[in-house]
């Protein structure tokens, strides 16, 4: 573990290119698996129904064949899901996922309602009530554990990625192994003499399936129409952002769901008198600390605030450098103060200018010489609004050359 050991964020850390097609490689294969298992058993009790002449073993085979279609849509959601940001999606393709979350989710309500509908027949005409053969009780009960294993790892899976599309495929597969039960109890409620016994049964699944799709369906709608993240979550990333040294308020925090990311924008209130590159340094830190808080936040912004601009009087319309020099410079000329050898500093405030002058080495020594100056300039700002105070310093060493 040679050098290795100090870097092990470099380990760990995939680009987000590796990291989405590492994502879209796991995706595809749990769904290639279920694909798979549902061509075989769809083939299979197409076949045995046909052979032993049971309807409802032909219509769970159309049932499987029905869950390959989704596996097709997460497939195709997958793929470009994981596409690299582009000109026409700068933030990325992850909605893509939750378009096809949609879809599954609404499809599941269909398939709720199929098993439902199905099953109100069988209870008004008794003679559809029917006695399968062992050869559809074993099939049914293969399909069951099949499709049950399946839908538990790619549950798994997708829990591991964040994918609501996955989770959605998952509860499809899981629908297979559920209208396998019915048959199963139906046949077992016949044989006991309890005719309605899979009737009841379906009903009561078929308003679990319709409800998962409906959340499903709904939560990722919520999404597309930039639903923000819950109230939680913002609070781990507000504390987040506090732990950091420099940060003293979090306002306007922002976020909306990207498929399995988050999007932020949050304004962070820093020291006003803080130079530009460590306000830089803490929103650095600030979006670090919040893609670290393990809230799915791929893309941060942060817009550093010198003060609260909730609260603050507006610095809109306060005039730029250059004007403000001139204006400096024209209310300064009696006093002899010759801007251009100074280094003059802004801080844009409370809705006015505080200004700091640091003085060439030709002052230094002559402090009430300062002094006066600094009384003068005030004086002759006073009528001006949009100034605050003025700063006068004696600076060793002339700054100004360093600089340029």
């Amino acid at each position: 573990m040679h050098g290795g050991h100090h870097h092990h964020h470099v380990a760990r850390d995939a680009t987000p290119e590796e990291a989405s097609s590492d994502r879209y490689r796991q995706i595809r294969r749990v769904t290639l698996i279920g694909a798979a298992l549902d061509l075989m058993l769809g083939v299979l009790k197409v076949l045995v129904g046909w052979l032993a002449s049971s309807q409802s073993l032909i219509a769970d085979g159309v049932h499987s064949f029905s869950d390959l279609a989704t596996d097709f849509i997460v497939l195709f959601a997958a793929k470009h899901g994981s596409m690299e940001p582009d000109e026409d999606h700068p933030y990325g393709h992850g909605r893509f996922e939750t378009i096809a979350t949609v879809i599954l989710g609404v499809s599941l309500m269909f398939v709720g309602i199929g098993i439902a509908w199905d099953s109100i027949n069988r209870l008004f005409h008794p003679e559809m009530l029917f006695s399968p053969g062992p050869w559809a009780l074993a099939i049914a009960l293969l399909s069951v554990v099949s499709k049950e294993w399946i839908y538990h790892y790619t549950m798994r899976v997708a829990k591991r990625l964040r994918s609501h599309m996955l989770e959605a495929n998952a509860w499809h597969s899981r629908t297979d192994a559920i209208s396998s039960v019915i048959v199963v109890v139906g046949v077992g409620g016949t044989m006991l003499g309890l005719d309605y016994l899979d009737a009841i049964a379906a009903i009561g699944v078929s308003w679990m399936v319709g409800t998962i799709g409906w959340k499903m369906a709904w939560s990722s709608l919520g999404e597309l129409s930039d639903k923000g993240l819950g109230e939680e979550q913002l609070q781990i990333i507000r504390e987040a952002i506090m732990q950091q040294e420099g940060a003293e308020h979090v306002h306007m925090l922002r976020s909306r769901r990207m498929g399995h990311n988050a999007l932020v924008d949050v304004h962070v209130e820093v020291d006003s008198m803080l130079t530009v590159s460590e306000g830089h340094m803490i929103a650095t830190a600030v979006e670090n600390a919040i893609k670290e808080s393990d809230q799915g936040v791929t893309d941060v912004t942060v817009h550093i605030d010198p003060e609260n601009d909730e609260r603050a009087p507006s610095c809109d319309g306060l005039p730029g450098r250059k004007k403000v020099l001139e204006i400096l410079s024209r209310a300064w000329k009696d006093a002899g103060v010759d801007l251009h050898w100074y280094d003059v500093r802004l801080h844009y405030l409370g809705g006015r200018i505080v200004i700091d002058i640091y003085l060439p080495d030709a002052f230094v020594g002559r402090m009430e010489d300062i002094e006066r100056l600094e009384e003068q300039l005030k004086k002759s700002l006073s009528d001006l609004p949009d100034f605050g105070d003025v700063h006068l310093y004696a600076a060793l060493g002339s700054r100004r050359s360093e600089r340029d």
